[in-house]
C-alpha cells in the first residue's frame, strides 16, 4: 500500500468510528508547547518508558506479599519510588485485544482485535504516531502479537525489534528494523539488551524519547532464565480456597465454569496434561524474575545516565492470570484474577514516591495519559481517560465509578463463552451470550473470592436490572451492540480429559 492509500484508509477508519471529517485531520495537528521542571530548571524533555509483561497477575509482586516466597526487589523499588495503581484492569483479558487497547485507547469492539488471530485493521492509528508528531523518537522492543504470524515493523516507531507470534524463550529469531537476526540467550535479557543499547547509543539525544519494552514473559509454557530455574522448587504452594472440586465451591456457578476444570484451561487437564500444577506455579514465579531483572536494569540505566528525573516509567501486565481459582488457569473470564493487572508508575516531580492510587483504571487509559504527559492533545475517539490527575493525588470529579469488560468466544478455545460485564466498587455483573447458563452477580466487597452468585436472589434483582442496563448503555454508546465475527484460524484446543 502506498502512502496515499494509507492516508485514505486511515480517514475511512476514523469515519467508521463516527468521527467527523474535521476530527479525522487530528493526526496532522495539535502539539501543545510543554515544559517540565527538573531540579529548578525547565526542560522540554518528557521522556517515557513503558514496560509490558504477559499474563502477570496483579498480586504476584514482593511488596504485595503473595506468594510469600516471591522476591521482586525491582518491582518493589519502582513502587517505592512511585505509585502503585492497585485497582488496574483490562477491558479484555487476552493478549492481542489488550495490546490493541493499550495502543489505541479503545475497547476491543472499537479497534476490532477481538482475538489472538486477528491483525489490527489497516489504517488504525497507534498513539506513538502522535508522539512522533510531537517530536518524540520512538522505539518498540518485544512482543507485538497483533497479526499472529507477522513481525513486520509497524507505524509509530523509529526503531523496531520484534518477533513472530508468541516467540520463544531461548535463542530467538529477532526482526531488527526489517532484518532477521538469530540471537543466543534468554528472551527477557535479549530484549532488555536491545532496548538499553538504543537508549544509550542509538537514539537522538536532542529529542524526547518513548521506549516500549514488551516482554514475552510470563506466557505459558513458562521457561525461566537458567539462573532462576529451580529456585523455588522447595517452596510451598498456596492453593486458593475455590480450587477444590466441591459442591460448595460450585453452588450457583454457571455450568461452564465447573466443566472447564477438565479442559485446556482447567486444573484437572491443564494444557492437556503438559505440566502438573505445582511445577506450573513454580516455573511461573521463576520466569517472572527475569522481568524483575529487566526492570532493575532499566532503572539503573536511567540513574547512571542522568535520565531518571525527566522520565516517566510505567510497568504493567497485559492480562491477569488464574492459578486454580474456581478450578481455572489462564485468563479470558471475568473473575478478578483474570481482569486485574499489576500497574506501577514513577515520575519525579509528578508522582509522590510510595503512594497508592485507589480509583479504578484500565489499559485504555495508557494512551490518553502518555499523550497528555507529552503535551499532545488526546483524540476524542479514544475511550480511555488521562490518569495524570490521579498521579497528582487527586480524584478527578469526572473519573469513572465502574469499569466495563468484554470477551468474545473463540473457536480456538471454546471453553469460555462471550461475556460482557461491569464492575463497580461493590458489585460485579457478568452477562453471558449464546449459552444456556446463568449470569453472575457478586458483592465483591463482602465476597472478594466470588463464591456466592447473587444473580437469582430476590433482594438483588433491582441491582441486576440496573447493571444489565448499564452494560447495554455502554455498548450502545460505544457502537458495541454488534457481536464481531471472525474467520476460524489457528489450532483448536477443545479436548477434555475423560472423568
Amino acid at each position: 500500500m502506498d502512502k496515499g492509500d494509507r492516508s485514505l484508509s486511515r480517514r475511512r477508519f476514523l469515519e467508521s468510528l463516527g468521527i467527523t471529517a474535521a476530527a479525522s485531520l487530528f493526526f496532522q495537528s495539535c502539539v501543545k508547547p510543554f515544559h517540565l521542571t527538573v531540579s529548578g530548571k525547565k526542560t522540554k524533555f518528557r521522556n517515557i518508558i513503558f514496560i509490558l509483561s504477559d499474563d502477570h497477575r496483579h498480586d504476584f509482586m514482593g511488596f504485595m506479599g503473595r506468594p510469600a516466597f516471591l522476591n521482586t526487589p525491582n518491582m518493589d523499588r519502582l513502587a517505592r519510588n512511585g505509585t502503585h495503581l492497585k485497582n488496574a484492569f483490562v477491558t479484555t483479558s487476552l493478549c492481542s485485544p489488550s495490546r490493541a487497547s493499550i495502543f489505541t485507547g479503545q475497547y476491543s469492539h472499537r479497534h476490532g482485535v477481538i482475538d489472538n488471530q486477528t491483525d489490527i485493521p489497516d489504517g488504525t492509528i497507534f498513539f506513538p504516531e502522535y508522539l512522533q508528531n510531537a517530536g518524540y523518537e520512538t522505539a518498540f522492543f518485544g512482543k507485538w502479537h497483533m497479526g499472529h504470524d507477522t513481525d513486520r515493523p509497524r507505524p509509530g516507531f523509529n526503531k523496531w525489534v520484534s518477533f513472530k507470534g508468541q516467540g520463544v524463550y531461548y535463542n530467538p529469531e529477532i526482526n531488527v528494523d526489517g532484518r532477521i537476526e538469530r540471537v543466543k540467550g534468554y528472551i527477557s535479557d535479549i530484549l532488555t539488551d536491545y532496548a538499553l543499547n538504543w537508549l544509550i547509543n542509538e537514539r537522538d539525544p536532542g529529542k524526547p524519547f518513548f521506549l516500549f519494552l514488551s516482554h514475552k514473559a510470563v506466557h505459558a509454557m513458562f521457561k525461566p532464565a537458567e539462573r532462576h530455574l529451580g529456585l523455588y522448587d522447595n517452596e510451598k504452594i498456596e492453593y486458593p480456597a475455590t480450587m477444590a472440586d466441591t459442591e460448595e465451591n460450585y453452588q450457583g456457578k454457571p455450568r461452564w465454569v465447573r466443566e472447564q476444570r477438565n479442559s485446556w484451561h482447567g486444573v484437572d487437564y491443564m494444557y492437556h496434561g503438559a505440566m502438573d500444577f505445582d511445577t506450573f506455579y513454580r516455573r511461573y514465579c521463576e520466569t517472572l524474575l527475569g522481568i524483575d531483572d529487566s526492570i532493575g536494569r532499566v532503572l539503573d540505566c536511567l540513574e547512571e545516565n542522568d535520565l531518571n528525573q525527566s522520565t516517566m516509567m510505567m510497568y504493567m501486565g497485559d492480562n491477569g492470570f488464574s492459578f486454580g481459582e474456581h478450578g481455572l488457569i489462564d485468563k479470558r473470564h471475568m473473575y478478578e484474577e483474570s481482569i486485574r493487572v499489576p500497574f506501577i508508575a514513577s515520575c519525579p516531580g509528578l508522582i509522590e514516591p510510595g503512594t497508592t492510587v485507589h480509583p479504578m483504571v484500565q489499559n485504555i487509559d495508557i494512551a490518553p495519559t502518555l499523550l497528555e504527559w507529552a503535551g499532545a492533545e488526546v483524540p476524542a475517539y479514544m475511550n480511555g481517560m488521562s490518569m495524570l490527575p490521579l498521579f497528582n493525588g487527586k480524584k478527578d470529579p469526572v473519573w469513572r465509578d465502574s469499569i466495563f469488560y468484554e470477551y468474545y468466544w473463540e473457536w480456538n478455545y471454546p471453553q469460555t463463552p462471550t461475556v460482557h460485564g461491569i464492575r463497580t466498587e461493590q458489585y460485579k455483573y457478568m452477562h453471558y451470550h449464546g449459552i444456556w447458563d446463568d449470569d453472575e452477580l457478586y458483592d465483591i466487597e463482602s465476597d472478594p473470592d466470588e463464591m456466592q452468585n447473587l444473580i437469582h436472589e430476590p433482594e438483588f434483582q433491582d441491582i441486576v436490572k440496573d447493571l444489565n442496563n448499564r452494560v447495554f448503555e455502554w455498548l450502545d454508546k460505544t457502537q458495541g451492540l454488534n457481536i464481531p465475527l471472525r474467520r476460524t484460524r489457528g489450532e483448536r484446543n477443545a479436548d477434555q480429559k475423560d472423568k
